[in-house]
């Protein structure tokens, strides 16, 4: 019996041309070059420039993902943004992705789950395929971390960077055996209680303004190693497999001693995890579509492989995806 899979069918990705330095930094807060790449192995980021936002990294991921994935505009039927940097208050970048593709049908909206962003949009545009409401999807995730950080606070703005990374998904047919090309599950949690671990302080309703980053770096290193690997087990687990099946797992770039540990966890040896952190940062929801992209580039990921995408972010939020490429 046939079932549906959403199937990769391109991806692409955008870094903007400005690159900070840890030397950068040091001139503006008491650090060092060999402080921060000890502590997160961030050596550099990439920062939007004046005129660029969200929406203008999204736009060029996009384009990028469409040409790889040999898909016309007029194919598309859904837009989704996962993005907790957006270009306005409303209405979602993703419509603004929309217009300017030129698309003139279908649907477009938002996904914000901070740096999880991205396997929560899967999760939804995999599950709408799934039901039949979506032949062909758009995926980005997109982020202006920059325009967030306190740069006067050295514990998260080193932390940062902007970009953009999307994939094209495809409803394929598939026989229902882990063979199959496509995604095979999503695993999305959440627990609100953890919410000032990692957290903006300010909003349209309540400080009318956008507000900047705060974290407990500590706390959120500990549940992130923790969360990250019981998503990781549970995804696993449905399909019938174990991480020693997973040919590359593809984290959330937050920290490299956080990927490391739930690497580490879990039994997956260093040279099967693809690590984008040193030269980008963390570009919260644009982090796996960039590290994905980047893998795929390179030759790593090939067709047939398995691949396992992970993430955690602010809310607390944490999950995984499993696909075949």
């Amino acid at each position: 019996m046939s079932i549906v899979r959403s199937v990769v069918l391109g991806c692409g990705s955008y870094l903007p041309a400005k690159v900070v330095t840890n030397d950068d930094l040091s001139k503006l807060v008491d650090t060092s070059d060999d402080w921060i790449a000890a502590r997160t192995g961030i050596r550099r980021r990439h920062v939007a420039a004046e005129g660029e936002t969200t929406g203008t990294l999204a736009l060029e991921a996009a384009r990028r993902a469409l040409a790889d994935a040999k898909v016309a505009v007029s194919e598309i039927d859904l837009v989704i943004v996962a993005t907790t940097t957006p270009d306005d208050t409303f209405p979602a970048t993703a419509v603004k992705i929309q217009a300017a593709l030129g698309m003139t049908r279908g649907a477009a909206f938002d996904v914000q789950a901070v740096c999880s962003g991205f396997i929560y949009a899967l999760s939804v545009a995999d599950n709408m395929i799934r039901g039949g409401q979506a032949r062909t999807v758009l995926l980005i995730g997109a982020e202006t971390m920059s325009r967030l950080l306190d740069w006067t606070d050295r514990s998260t703005c080193v932390l940062f960077g902007d970009g953009a990374g999307a994939v094209v998904l495809r409803a394929h047919g598939g026989a229902g055996t882990t063979a199959d090309r496509g995604v095979h599950n999503t695993k999305i949690f959440s627990d609100g209680r953890l919410r000032e671990l990692l957290y903006v302080d300010g909003g349209p309703s309540t400080t009318q303004t956008t507000g900047h980053l705060r974290m407990r770096g500590p706390e959120v290193f500990r549940h992130a190693v923790n969360h990250i690997a019981e998503a990781i087990a549970a995804s696993a687990a449905e399909a019938g497999l174990t991480p020693a099946d997973i040919d590359w797992f593809v984290p959330h770039q937050a920290n490299q001693r956080i990927i490391d540990g739930a690497a580490r966890k879990l039994g997956i040896p260093g040279a099967r995890v693809v690590s984008t952190i040193a030269d980008q940062g963390n570009t919260s929801a644009a982090s796996v579509p960039l590290a994905l992209d980047h893998a795929v580039r390179d030759g790593r990921i090939k067709r047939g492989d398995l691949v396992l995408l992970e993430a955690m972010g602010g809310g607390l939020t944490w999950g995984a995806a499993l696909l075949r490429w």
